[in-house]
């Protein structure tokens, strides 16, 4: 079997450094390429990139490769793309790690397919058996698990973010080869202007918050008195989430409450849904109230460093 030669794939922050994503794909990236015997090299692009590569210093990596300038600090598939595409081939590699952030899970694919490549992007987890990669994903909305390999390459596995351990090592200069892309006029047409993003109480999908909230039908249905206090349960879980600056979450259930003209929470859409028909929640710490149950709502949820998922009505006997 011809040596593999793996390439770590990262676009470098604001300051030239490398985020927790991107330390992640690090990590999984050295920990495949010690089990497979294979040669690492670091490929790094941004409008700076120095303050990556020292980061690196200790991933073991034989060369470390890079594009900067200001064409490519802002997140563009055209400079992207041109900026992946000459690390790949410079680095002749046959696999390749990297983030499964939006920058890069937007320009990988179309890079893969110019290689005559493949790209899995959500990547959960990489092992490696009988001598091969294997990497393991959800598919049908969390509901199935999937472990498989390919044969084919370059091969771009785009490791989700929170899956995996924050890589850290020693921080100290490193010598880069810098690779020149020359980038066409039309390519710098895209320029990002700003940011528009809903006031702070009005987002309730917090990816980077420490604990996931997540409601379940039992706020919408009768209480004691005869009525269902929906707007009370959208005022108490308003104050909870902007005094916690937690993420919620939604069952199923509740979600699908106002097709059927019954009450629902306002704020609430299919965005917010987590468990086994939903998203994977990644936060430290999760909390379910008035769920049904707490399989359903805890299956998918992947904690790392001894993480716990706790169901308030499981603890109370509601």
């Amino acid at each position: 079997m011809t040596m593999e030669t793996i390439l770590i794939l990262a676009a470098t922050e604001a300051d030239g450094s490398l985020g927790k994503p991107a330390l992640e794909a690090v990590g999984v990236a050295m920990r495949v390429g010690e089990q497979l015997g294979a040669r690492i090299v670091c490929g790094l692009f941004g409008e700076a990139v120095q303050g990556g590569a020292n980061q690196l210093a200790d991933s073991g990596a034989t060369r470390y490769l890079c594009v900067s300038g200001q064409g490519f600090a802002q997140a563009r598939y055209a400079t992207d793309a041109a900026a992946a595409q000459s690390l790949c081939k410079e680095a002749q590699a046959t696999l390749v790690f990297a983030p499964c952030t939006s920058r890069m899970a937007r320009c990988l694919p179309g890079v893969a397919q110019q290689l005559g490549g493949r790209a899995d992007t959500h990547v959960t987890a990489v092992c490696v058996a009988d001598g091969c990669p294997r990497v393991q994903r959800w598919y049908y909305r969390q509901r199935m698990e999937g472990v498989f390999t390919r044969a084919h390459r370059p091969w771009f596995i785009l490791v989700d973010p929170g899956s995996q351990p924050v890589w850290t090592g020693a921080v100290r200069p490193t010598a880069t080869e810098s690779l020149d892309v020359t980038l066409p006029e039309s390519a710098l047409r895209t320029k990002v202007t700003g940011f528009c993003e809903p006031r702070t109480g009005a987002r309730t999908i917090k990816p980077d918050a420490d604990l996931l909230f997540v409601a379940g039908a039992g706020w919408t249905k009768k209480q004691a008195d005869g009525q269902a206090h929906a707007s009370e349960a959208e005022s108490l879980i308003r104050e909870f989430l902007n005094l916690s600056r937690a993420s919620l979450g939604s069952s199923k259930s509740l979600v699908e409450l106002g097709g059927e003209g019954q009450a629902v929470l306002g704020f609430l859409s299919h965005l917010n849904q987590v468990g086994q028909t939903g998203s994977t929640p990644r936060h430290p710490k999760g909390l379910a109230t008035c769920c049904h149950g707490e399989e359903p709502h805890t299956v998918g949820w992947r904690f790392i460093n001894d993480r716990r998922a706790i169901n308030l009505d499981a603890l109370c006997g509601w």
